[in-house]
């Protein structure tokens, strides 16, 4: 190649990276066809008369997000920072904010999206912001509390609330999570509404999923939903989480358990048809529970802290 050219390939590489003109500007200026502007560009990168790099040191959790992603078979892992010594509720909140980031990317006209229940899900309606994609339908994929559960916390609340800042329309559960008996489940699934939301799970676009873990279950949250019969129940059943109060194992394998038969919620086989299950959850106490969910593929999407996802990675 000649000086003149190598010259050319400089001018256009100095140009176009430092003096920030777009290819139109160059190709007037120096009379240059636009396509050529294109194809000299891409030579002076093979050329190495520039070199591009990357820092990845700037995004901090760049190496993380892919990890998980191979290890796990992701669509996506969204890592927030988050210093150790916030409060649940300020780790919440950014994960409510690096999930509205990736909504953003995702979200599209005429989308069914599902929520569950609990104190992490409760910060997310206050992380939405309008994706200005039109009939959006939210609707919760678990019944109501056995217990007094916080309403802050309940699912019906974290739906409606999700569908005012989508702009978006909701339709709510008027049944608890675990009825009495299997008989009153099928009764109360009998009803016209109960059928409709039904229809609804077995077309949710997206689902929007805490993560649940028996080391937690002393919590307020979880005797205030589950009720101290079916945390007697839990015992000895090597449960190690759940989504949507579906138990796993330490593979992330279902376990059939009675609870199953009185659950009004969706089930585990619709809730995998979803094509975005983005899990909501954070916590090293929460590691193996998250693991596993990831492992049964309930999630494909993770939303989680980068103290969190190291102790994942270690599962």
């Amino acid at each position: 190649m000649s000086t003149e050219e190598d010259k050319l390939l400089v001018r256009i590489a100095e140009m176009y990276y430092q003096e920030d003109k777009n290819q139109n500007q160059i190709s007037k200026e120096l009379n240059i066809h636009r396509s050529t502007i294109s194809r000299l560009l891409k030579r002076s990168r093979n050329e190495g008369i520039v070199n591009i790099s990357i820092n990845y040191d700037k995004a901090g959790s760049y190496h993380i997000e892919k990890e998980l992603q191979e290890k796990f078979g992701l669509r996506k892992a969204i890592i927030v920072p988050a210093a150790n010594d916030l409060s649940r509720g300020q780790k919440d909140l950014l994960l409510a904010d690096g999930l509205d980031s990736y909504l953003k990317e995702i979200i599209a006209d005429d989308m069914i999206i599902g929520f569950s229940w609990g104190e992490t899900m409760s910060a997310i309606p206050s992380g939405l912001t309008d994706h200005h994609a039109s009939n959006i339908l939210c609707v919760p994929m678990i019944g109501g509390p056995s217990g007094r559960l916080s309403s802050d916390f309940h699912v019906n609340t974290i739906t409606y609330e999700a569908s005012k800042k989508l702009n978006g329309r909701a339709l709510l559960i008027d049944s608890p999570a675990f009825p009495e008996t299997v008989s009153l489940k099928k009764a109360l699934m009998e009803n016209e509404f109960n059928q409709e939301l039904i229809t609804y799970w077995r077309r949710i676009d997206i689902a929007i999923l805490g993560i649940g873990s028996p080391s937690l279950k002393a919590s307020e949250s979880w005797k205030q939903f589950y009720g101290e019969d079916v945390l007697a129940y839990l015992e000895g059943k090597k449960v190690i989480g759940d989504v949507v109060s579906r138990f796993y194992n330490i593979a992330g394998e279902h376990i059939e358990n009675e609870l199953d038969e009185r659950l009004i919620g969706i089930d585990g086989t619709d809730l995998k048809r979803a094509a975005y299950r983005i899990g909501v959850a954070e916590s090293v106490e929460k590691a193996d529970s998250i693991a596993a969910a990831l492992k049964g593929d309930y999630i494909n999407v993770l939303v989680t802290t980068e103290e969190t996802a190291k102790e994942v990675l270690k599962r």
